[in-house]
């Protein structure tokens, strides 16, 4: 009997109990904006920006509209202006190059290894093109960071980690986004934690994060912000710094504060997904997984493998077949963008050349989601489903060769 699996790729867990209370409890106080206090009152989003930032252990930490917002935020506060050239990867989703047009800035893309992290011998040749390396963590998978920012030190270009995929994670013990000048964070709802959308922007440099707090929206209340620089940073920073409005509010606060505590126990839940389907997948015909370094302490709330040198066509089989039992995969070479998936080249608004061995790797890359609502054992049986299709495909090729 053929096994077909039944579950949502896209169902998310409930908001825990206490999330669902502390909202009702900001919609009962009628105070959603975050600077609508009274008295010694303390908004549930100075909290929660003061708890991130423990969790990672910086210095400051702004909560805002989304992981996109981050990352046009921190552009901005590095002084990335119209026409500047921002470098970034070619294997990312596309809020990434969306940001950098957002402020008007330029892409250069680097080139993506086998592993699916950036390129750091490409990276090395491109350094000289520009001051800021927006880096992606693409699907949580960690370059070596020490090699990364040596180079970009020595370059005198600035890291803005997009962190959207990490969050939780680490290489060799340092927290990603603790890397480089900003680290950028999405709470949207298929990230490490849910509030539909959100975000987090965190750094060490005061003069950096009065200027984030005021591009935030701050109306000259930044002095009801906890996880910020002293007040006296904001003397001049005030006057010059516009407001492009993109806070978060109390509401998504009150819900990801209880899930920023719980957030190394559905770690731990998601890495224990991640092997089984990673072991059932072991040694399959044609199938590629990706290795995860001793260094890297990473969330797996998503699963790649690659199908390399596969034709078109043969890859779209694969998704077919496990369509028809319940399994979506997306891919992420096909020749038309489709839901998240992207290459660097579908961003017609961001110039771009060819980059053979990059397309080489992006044409195999298939992906698929790993919400927590799935058990154990439904990922043995995703991957039973997956390793069995594959390697029908796989033996077809070979037999027709």
């Amino acid at each position: 009997m053929t096994e077909i699996f039944k579950g949502s790729f896209t169902q998310q867990e409930p908001i825990p109990a206490e999330g669902i209370a502390a909202a009702n409890a900001v919609m009962q106080s009628g105070r959603l904006h975050r600077y609508n206090t009274s008295g010694d009152e303390i908004a549930e989003t100075a909290l929660l920006e003061e708890e991130f930032a423990a969790t990672v252990g910086a210095k400051y930490c702004l909560a805002v509209a989304s992981g996109g917002y981050a990352m046009t935020t921190a552009l901005r506060a590095c002084g990335v202006a119209h026409g500047d050239k921002v470098l970034t990867n070619a294997f990312t989703l596309a809020p990434v190059p969306g940001a950098i047009a957002a402020v008007g800035g330029v892409p250069v893309f680097v080139g993506v290894t086998e592993d699916l992290v950036i390129d750091l011998d490409d990276l090395e040749g491109k350094l000289d093109q520009a001051k800021v390396l927006l880096l992606s963590h693409m699907r949580g998978h960690i370059c070596d960071m020490e090699r990364l920012m040596a180079l970009c030190d020595a370059a005198g270009v600035d890291v803005i980690e997009d962190c959207a995929h990490t969050m939780g994670a680490a290489w060799n013990g340092v927290p990603s986004g603790r890397w480089g000048r900003f680290g950028c964070y999405s709470t949207q709802t298929y990230k490490h934690i849910n509030s539909g959308e959100g975000g987090f922007l965190i750094g060490d440099g005061p003069e950096d994060m009065a200027r984030a707090i005021m591009l935030s929206g701050s109306y000259m209340l930044f002095e009801k912000h906890r996880a910020a620089p002293p007040l006296a940073t904001f003397a001049k920073i005030k006057y010059e710094t516009p407001n492009i409005s993109g806070r978060m509010d109390n509401l998504r606060a009150a819900i990801l504060r209880p899930q920023l505590r719980n957030l190394a126990a559905q770690a731990a839940r998601w890495n224990a997904r991640y092997r089984v389907l990673e072991n059932g997948l072991a040694e399959t015909p044609g199938l590629r997984l990706i290795p995860r370094p001793e260094k890297e302490q990473f969330v797996a709330s998503s699963f790649q493998f690659l199908l390399l040198d596969w034709a078109p066509a043969a890859v779209e089989a694969v998704l077919a077949r496990c369509a028809a039992r319940g399994v979506e995969l997306k891919w992420f070479g096909g020749a038309e963008p489709k839901g998240f998936t992207s290459r660097y080249d579908s961003w017609r608004y961001a110039p771009s050349a060819p980059m053979p061995a990059s397309d080489r790797v992006l044409a195999g890359v298939v992906d698929m989601r790993l919400p927590l609502t799935f058990s154990e054992e439904d990922c043995a049986l995703i991957a039973r489903i997956i390793r069995a299709e594959v390697s029908a495909v796989h033996q077809a090729q070979v037999a027709a060769e």
